[in-house]
């Protein structure tokens, strides 16, 4: 293992299976012995709360502006708290959205996402491996209605359509886009054979 731990993040909008493939790749390094901790933005922390409450009840006169302010907030707290130390701890990083989620949602409100993934740069460490989930949005939309009542503020046809462009014109050597159409088990192997090759373990 390198002497600094790794950042593997995962993205996508929801009902991609981002959340199922970050669990299981816990779980397989777990079972190899990698040293990892799971995390997820937003954090349950003071931002990642206001910013949850948002989610499950709508924006209300909270502002895109505002609301991208919270999202910066809650990462930087994350950055500081757990995501860098964890890292100098030689240890794995496993995090269930992160930068590209704001740029690509925020962007969709209108906002730019470039200068936002500019700000994040500026304080939080680019990802080794940044998986980002591909499915077709109306593929994404049933499976949330089937697994929840009811769906967030996010989670309408046409903005996802949008967040998912964004997410799909995201570009970087560390970068992977990964059809979430094949089966869970399929997508675990394609992930477990990468981050074997980028780990080296």
């Amino acid at each position: 293992m390198p002497e600094r731990g790794q950042l593997i993040v995962f993205e996508g909008i929801d009902g991609t299976g981002k959340s199922t493939q970050c669990r299981k790749m816990e779980e397989y390094l777990i079972g190899k012995r990698v040293p990892v901790v799971r995390l997820r933005e937003p954090t349950d922390g003071v931002w990642g709360q206001k910013i949850r409450e948002i989610l499950s009840e709508g924006r209300g006169d909270v502002s895109r502006e505002e609301e991208l302010f919270w999202f910066l907030e809650d990462r930087r707290e994350d950055v500081e708290k757990n995501i860098l130390p964890a890292l100098n701890d030689n240890k794995v990083v496993l995090l269930d959205r992160y930068y590209y989620s704001t740029a690509a949602y925020q962007g969709a409100l209108g906002l730019d996402s470039d200068s936002i993934l500019r700000d994040n740069i500026e304080f939080a460490p680019i990802p080794d491996r940044a998986y980002i989930f591909i499915a077709p949005p109306e593929q994404c939309l049933k499976r949330i209605e089937s697994s929840r009542d009811g769906y967030s503020s996010f989670e309408k046809l046409e903005y996802l359509v949008k967040v998912q462009e964004i997410f799909s014109s995201f570009q970087g050597v560390h970068i992977k886009k990964i059809n979430s159409n094949s089966t869970i088990e399929d997508i675990h192997a394609q992930l477990c054979g990468d981050i074997n090759e980028l780990t080296g373990i």
